[in-house]
């Protein structure tokens, strides 16, 4: 295996790869990524100003979030008491429940028969299985690791002395998987690891609607039916969680296909009535806090015919580039669509490089597409098990801390993922970041006018070779999407300073520029604890140098030899060599050498900002995280089946640049009275950016509390 230390940046861009090493995206400020393929591992190019990102310093003191806790971990489960198929919900069940009737949700269809015969019930009586790892005072009877992912009847009844608490509630659901490979053992990990640090966590047993049709608005259901059965529990003298459990600080988790179900659950639980049929009636409210959806599908159920809204709840949301089931972000369109109406909460999302499906569940692991997807996919690319549940147990504890027990000094791991570099494993991530009470500039929704945003804000671009507005798009459909779009709009940015045909000449450096109303600016109460925020990414184009603006006569008489026609009007490939713009990445010609590419220019800009009184103020972005350009992602072993599909995904970064560091940068500048804000594209030559969500944000001092040193 390769050694998972980093290692000592190289001297020079453009090592070159082994012979037998996979093709890796160069990427320029990024974590390192070693491979193993076959006998030998091909380390990412790293140039010499990454040094600074990739050796930062571990931010935020104290132990990881993943680190176990004080508490000893005690396991037991409830049910049926009944169930012929799990000895851990027949008759060692600590708690029997009730049975639920499904059939107004849910149907078994043609398979009605063979599901009743293998599972012994009827869709009109649903069985409520959970396996719960739970909080005991050391010595007092817990049970350390005694989930596990088995079976065993005698797996742990009691809880012991029932000291501690009351514990925050964590209810997870699994996703859709062969009924019959049971899914619900495979977040034994998470529940391990939250028990030791307080929490009640409750894995929840789908497996016998797994398939079917309306599977998701099913669990999205039987989700609020656990959660009825666990304010039973906690109010009932007589059951061992009474006095125990945190009814007031409810988290939901989903993976999968239950990643869409959580934000079912939340719309379910604010409505009178199921949405398709109104004679179904709903009577839940719980206070559910916080949510997270582990590589979640979309749009499978649409109440209505239209997505499920979600709003007001804490939101966590993460994924793999080298998902080989859910082959896109879906996640990012429920984390588009929710709206804070009032303050208290924060949204984010986490891609993660060469993390796939099924290694969040211990029990799915590899195999993204069955137990052959050794033969389809390829598996050479995936990062270790170990490495993608520890930071899943890393990103979730640490969300679970910041929304259910006000542990704020979480909160900068999902604004910058480089303050937990000592504690993520090495590969490379893109994270999002939002909360309640932004002043939005420019979301590029609601018009097709590119001159507007928000009311009280102008857009202006100057020379830029590319200034539009247009949707995000996921690389694939695939089964469990309507569409291939993100459902958000953004703004596409290109620029090249270079004048075609001259090459000591550069034109002046596009800019797209903000105006601010000054009653926009007045509302939003800047100062030195604001911030200006955005998301971007870089794109792998190049785009061309500018036509000459100057009139012939007064152009270098070198640039154009009596008699040629003038280079824009020739084809590119009759250009003189040292007159080409370098080719981008998608335009370099077949059969050229891999190893001798170099990687393309790294990309940065300088925010500028500038008063009433005409003073302005610049920081460079890259001091606040890197600038990347899109993660290359091959995942079948067959390549050439790949052929028409994209190899990246357009994920943007999130930016947060507080007001604080551009007066530190200009004495005397006053945000108070902002109104202009520019993205200056002179840092480097040429390249494209796309922006969304620029917007004012006024974020928690333990924001800002953990900083990854510039």
């Amino acid at each position: 295996m390769p050694d998972r230390n980093l290692p000592t940046p190289p001297s020079s861009v453009g090592a070159r790869r082994p012979p037998c090493a996979p093709r890796l995206p160069r990427v320029t400020s990024a974590l390192l990524v070693a491979i193993a393929a076959g006998a030998c591992y091909a380390p990412m190019v790293l140039t010499e100003n990454d040094a600074d990102l990739v050796l930062a310093r571990q931010a935020i003191p104290g132990p990881s979030p993943a680190e176990a806790g004080p508490w000893d971990v005690g396991y037991l489960t409830y049910g049926s008491g009944t169930d012929r198929n799990r000895p851990g919900f027949a008759d060692s069940v600590a708690i029997v429940t009730d049975s639920v009737d499904g059939s107004k949700l849910l149907t078994w269809d043609t398979q009605r028969e063979r599901r009743e015969a293998y599972w012994g019930f009827s869709i009109e009586g649903l069985p409520l299985n959970g396996r719960v790892w739970y909080p005991e005072a050391p010595g007092t009877g817990g049970a350390p690791g005694a989930g596990g992912t088995g079976e065993a009847p005698d797996s742990g009844t009691a809880l012991g002395s029932g000291e501690g608490g009351p514990f925050p509630l964590v209810l997870v659901v699994h996703g859709n998987h062969a009924p019959r490979d049971f899914s619900d053992p495979g977040y034994d990990y998470l529940g391990e690891l939250l028990a030791s640090r307080g929490y009640i966590l409750v894995s929840l047993d789908m497996n016998f609607i797994n398939g079917i049709r309306r599977e998701n608005d099913g669990r999205g259901w039987m989700i609020l039916e656990h959660l009825r059965a666990w304010h039973d529990f906690a109010n009932d003298p007589a059951n061992p969680f009474f006095g125990r459990v945190d009814l007031e600080n409810v988290a939901i988790m989903g993976h999968s296909r239950g990643g869409e179900a959580v934000t079912h659950a939340v719309a379910f639980n604010r409505l009178e009535r199921y949405p398709d049929d109104a004679n179904v009636t709903f009577d839940y409210g719980f206070p559910i806090k916080s949510v997270v959806a582990i590589a979640p599908v979309d749009g499978q159920y649409t109440p209505t015919g239209r997505k499920a809204p979600i709003e007001d709840v804490n939101y966590l949301v993460f994924h793999g580039s080298h998902d080989g089931d859910v082959t896109s972000f879906h996640g990012l369109r429920p984390y588009n669509r929710l709206d804070f109406t009032e303050a208290g909460h924060f949204k984010a999302a986490v891609y993660m490089y060469r993390a796939n499906h099924g290694q969040w569940n211990s029990v799915w692991n590899s195999f993204d597409r069955g137990p052959r997807s050794g033969r389809s996919l390829d598996l050479r690319y995936l990062v270790d098990p170990a490495d993608q549940r520890r930071m899943a147990e890393i990103y979730v504890s640490a969300f679970l801390g910041a929304t259910l027990k006000g542990e704020t000094r979480w909160l900068p791991i999902f604004r910058d993922h480089r303050v937990a570099g000592a504690w993520l494993p090495k590969t490379m991530y893109i994270t999002r970041m939002e909360a309640a009470g932004n002043t939005v500039l420019a979301d590029f929704e609601g018009d097709i006018d590119v001159t507007t945003g928000a009311r009280g804000v102008t857009l202006r671009g100057d020379s830029l070779e590319t200034w539009r507005e247009a949707t995000l798009d996921l690389r694939s459909r695939n089964q469990a999407a309507t569409s291939a779009s993100q459902e958000d709009q953004a703004v596409w940015l290109a620029w090249n300073n270079r004048i075609e045909g001259d090459t000591t000449a550069h034109g002046p450096p596009g800019v797209f520029e903000i105006t601010i109303d000054p009653d926009l600016a007045r509302r939003a109460a800047l100062d030195e604890g604001s911030s200006i925020d955005l998301h971007l990414s870089a794109t792998d184009r190049l785009p061309p140098p500018r036509s000459d603006p100057r009139p012939e006569e007064e152009r270098p008489e070198e640039e154009r030899p009596e008699g040629e026609q003038p280079n824009e009007e020739r084809p590119k490939e009759e250009r003189p060599e040292e007159e080409r713009p370098e080719p981008a990445e998608t335009e370099r010609p077949a059969g050229d050498d891999e190893e001798e590419e170099a990687p393309p220019p790294p990309i940065d800009l300088t925010i500028e900002v500038e008063d009433a009184s005409g003073r302005t103020a610049r920081v460079p972005l890259s001091d606040y995280g890197p600038i990347r350009r899109p993660l290359e992602i091959r995942i079948l072993r067959r390549q050439d089946l790949e052929a028409g599909m994209d190899h990246t995904e357009l994920v943007l970064q999130s930016y947060h640049i507080p007001f604080a560091d551009l007066i530190a940068r200009s004495p005397g500048f006053d945000p108070a009275t902002l109104r202009h804000l520019r993205l200056v594209f002179d840092r480097v030559a040429l390249g494209e950016v796309v922006v969304d969500e620029i917007a004012f944000s006024r974020l928690p001092a333990p924001f800002w509390e953990a900083r990854v040193p510039r």
